[in-house]
């Protein structure tokens, strides 16, 4: 289901979908995905409201999406060897991103 919640750092509302609920010493923490701008955020439990009639129905800007079969590499270095090799990797390194987001341009 698809809330209204208010992002610090857009300073406005935005519609976005809960993923995760976080209780803390002042309140709970919501982990939020905002489909109009594809970005991720946390936000207070004061901060969120049901989306109301017509504006539940308009469609997301942005959709989650995942690269087919494509697994993250990275270069791994043996400096006792002397030998680099390209293997898998736990995530994406900051290059890769930097150079796929040109690539997309």
């Amino acid at each position: 289901q698809v809330y209204v919640v208010f992002s610090e750092e857009l300073k406005c509302w935005c519609r976005a979908l809960v993923e995760s609920v976080r209780c803390q010493a002042d309140g709970y923490q919501l982990g939020c995905f905002l489909v109009d701008y594809a970005k991720y955020c946390s936000v207070p439990s004061e901060n969120i409201r049901v989306l109301a009639g017509a504006f539940a129905k308009i469609p997301d800007r942005a959709k989650k999406c995942r690269l087919h079969c494509t697994k993250p590499l990275t270069l791994h270095i043996d400096y006792c060897e002397n030998t680099a090799k390209i293997g898998p990797a736990k995530r994406w390194d900051t290059a890769a991103i930097h150079h796929f987001r040109k690539l997309l341009e």
